[in-house]
């Protein structure tokens, strides 16, 4: 057995629970508290296994699992950036960067290097697996604010444009679940005014 190779990889275990510290504005369901990272990569991956048959081309699931499970990691160093903080968008890319080096360099190196592939191939958003991915990175807080009543989306004052940019590329994961996310999900929060209406 290679110690220090164990000893590395328990030390990069121990180090991602701090993405539990990580609170991201979106609530948990009943509004009760927000929704940390881990929860977030959770719930991602349990809607890929489930969700998976509607994609708009042929995934590998454990591929793109892996992927969701590990792209937020980065924010244990950078921090949740708001997905409407236009200021924070701004310095994004270089923070979370920085991150990816630091936190992919504590694994033992093969390890540490294919993390930071899968990292990189969900920042691309290329792959068939980075696009559903991306459809579930969008979705899921979407879900979650529609079954709050829109209160997130009320209290950030967020627009119908602002989630449609957000949103451009949804549908290239699956054209099925944007357009039940749509009508099941946004329109009902347009309605009551939750969500404003350009």
């Amino acid at each position: 057995m290679d110690y220090k190779r164990l000893q590395q990889q328990f030390e990069f275990i121990l180090e991602m629970d701090k993405e539990k510290q990580i609170l991201r504005q979106t609530h948990i369901n009943g509004y009760s508290r927000q929704e940390n990272d881990a929860e977030h990569s959770w719930h991602m991956a349990l809607m890929t296994m489930l969700l998976s048959e509607y994609s708009n081309q042929k995934i590998d699931v454990l591929h793109t699992i892996e992927m969701l499970l590990i792209h937020d990691l980065v924010e244990i160093d950078a921090g949740d950036t708001y997905a409407y903080d236009t200021e924070g968008k701004k310095t994004q890319a270089d923070r979370e960067q920085k991150a990816a080096g630091r936190i992919f360099g504590l694994l033992p190196e093969d390890q540490g290097q294919r993390l930071l592939e899968l990292w990189k191939e969900f920042e691309a958003y290329e792959t068939p697996e980075a696009i559903f991915a991306h459809a579930m990175d969008n979705l899921q807080p979407m879900m979650l604010n529609a079954a709050n009543g829109g209160q997130d989306w009320e209290k950030h004052y967020v627009h119908l444009s602002q989630i449609m940019k957000r949103n451009y590329k949804t549908a290239e994961g699956s054209n099925n679940l944007w357009d039940y996310a749509y009508d099941n999900f946004l329109k009902p929060n347009l309605e009551t005014g939750k969500i404003q209406n350009d």
